[in-house]
């Protein structure tokens, strides 16, 4: 091993987490670093996962608005429908996009890519099967696992055999499914329900628990189950499905029961939406002396230290929450914790406590950060309530989706601290800012009550959801 194969920093995977810290410490220290990727250049997001899709999303939201004011007479068309190519090209031009940014920040950064993949060959050393032939061995003093997840294909009869498409493959075609057949309520299970529906195809959503997006609020699954309704997603809730037949993309049926009755359901095309997995088979972290929880995924400290302590593991694979957002914090975790390792320096930034805000993508959106009303019960937590309708926030009724979903906060008995936010509406994303900041800060809810606000913007509706907090019992 010579020293022009060793590095400050290597991590293994180029997802949000990995290539930042890389990125980072090569511009900012000058000292040299490394990032491996087999696959998908800047990870999931950018190439298969929350852009791609959002993206879709945008040319169904596209679609429906033009049908639906076509069919009231404020657009003079007639046979507006979807060409699933033009939709396609779309996405796959932004990704491409995507992925030359990406390129022009490893060339401006000085980070150095590697295609290829990458096994542990003990704790310091990671050995590289480049993706143009051949092997590649380098050496670093802090290594980053960085290899995310991937769709749970459960072990259900037949469901493997029948092909389904994940996440990956569905973004990837070119035709409008006659009838899709989705199994999983949750977030990406709905946003695709959604957007499906509004290119043209039946689609039906099967739901093991007894309601939609079963860690959510009632009333916040009552609503969006209502709101998808509307627009002819068909859900089957409390389904337990037990064998599956057929190939998706021509026929697929399952079988299993439907609220305790026998339930059969035949479709043309078959979306797995259950979970994830970690990627954590096929690095050798044994010999890195790399432990891993009963679930798979790799186990950390609140600095994402692994049990050997040089290395870390970030994002999905080490179960932080799957959002981008909070991939991107793990990055800030591992950056502050390598700067802190001067004698006497402490790191501050950790995963205990942080905030973890997210939104759904359907339209409306459904936006939360901290306690749930569910939460906060089960936690035996007293808090107060102040609800309000989405239509008090007055710019929401200019929008399409006028009038429908709510905002609610959960405040602190105690005191006067927010624990909790949800906003069920258009634009409900773009409200968990100002919220963040004054949770956060430990300020109380009066700063947004008493904040002037632009009218009409939909922030706006904020002051009046906090001027309508109930007095401390």
């Amino acid at each position: 091993m010579t020293t022009t194969d060793h590095y400050d920093t290597i991590s293994i995977g180029s997802g949000e987490a990995g290539k930042y810290v890389c990125w980072t410490r090569s511009s900012t220290l000058g000292v040299r670093t490394a990032v491996i990727e087999h696959k998908w250049l800047g990870g999931s997001c950018p190439n298969i996962a929350c852009l791609p899709s959002k993206n879709f999303i945008y040319s169904a939201e596209v679609v429906h608005t033009a049908q639906k004011y076509a069919a009231t007479g404020l657009l003079k068309a007639k046979d507006i429908s979807v060409d699933m190519e033009v939709v396609l090209q779309r996405k796959r031009d932004m990704v491409k996009g995507l992925v030359e940014m990406h390129q022009s920040v490893f060339e401006k950064s000085g980070a150095e890519l590697i295609l290829g993949h990458g096994r542990f060959l003990d704790k310091h050393t990671v050995e590289i099967e480049l993706k143009d032939g051949g092997k590649r061995v380098i050496t670093a003093d802090n290594i980053i696992i960085c290899t995310g997840s991937r769709a749970r294909i459960d072990d259900t009869p037949g469901l493997k055999d029948a092909n389904p498409l994940t996440h990956i493959e569905i973004l990837e075609l070119d035709i409008i499914p006659e009838h899709l057949v989705i199994l999983g309520g949750g977030y990406i299970g709905l946003e695709f329900a959604q957007t499906f529906r509004r290119f043209g195809s039946k689609v039906s959503v099967l739901e093991r628990n007894s309601a939609i997006l079963s860690k959510e609020d009632d009333d916040v699954s009552e609503a969006l189950t209502d709101i998808l309704k509307s627009e002819g997603v068909d859900f089957y809730t409390s389904t337990a499905i037990s064998a599956v037949s057929g190939t998706s993309g021509s026929s697929v049926t399952l079988t299993g029961t439907h609220a305790g009755t026998p339930f059969s359901l035949t479709g043309t095309h078959l979306l797995a939406a259950t979970g994830r997995l970690p990627n954590t088979s096929d690095t050798n972290l044994a010999a890195a002396d790399v432990t891993l929880t009963p679930t798979n995924h790799i186990a950390v400290n609140a600095y994402l230290q692994t049990s050997t302590p040089h290395i870390f593991a970030v994002g999905d694979v080490a179960n932080s929450p799957h959002f981008t957002h909070m991939g991107f914090d793990d990055f800030r975790i591992v950056r502050d914790f390598l700067a802190a390792k001067s004698p006497g320096s402490i790191p501050t930034r950790c995963t205990t406590a942080r905030q973890v805000p997210y939104t759904l993508y359907t339209s409306p959106e459904l936006a939360h950060v901290g306690l749930s009303e569910r939460a906060a019960k089960r936690a035996g937590i007293p808090y107060r309530l102040a609800k309000v309708p989405m239509a008090a926030f007055l710019r929401t009724r200019t929008m399409d989706a006028s009038g429908v979903g709510f905002a609610k906060a959960l405040i602190s008995n105690d005191d006067d601290t927010i624990l909790g936010f949800t906003a069920l509406g258009p634009r409900a994303g773009e409200l968990l800012a100002p919220v963040q900041v004054v949770m956060g800060a430990g300020l109380g809810y009066g700063v947004l009550r008493d904040l002037v606000v632009v009218h009409p913007t939909v922030g706006e509706g904020l002051v009046g959801l906090f001027g309508g907090v109930p007095a401390r019992s």
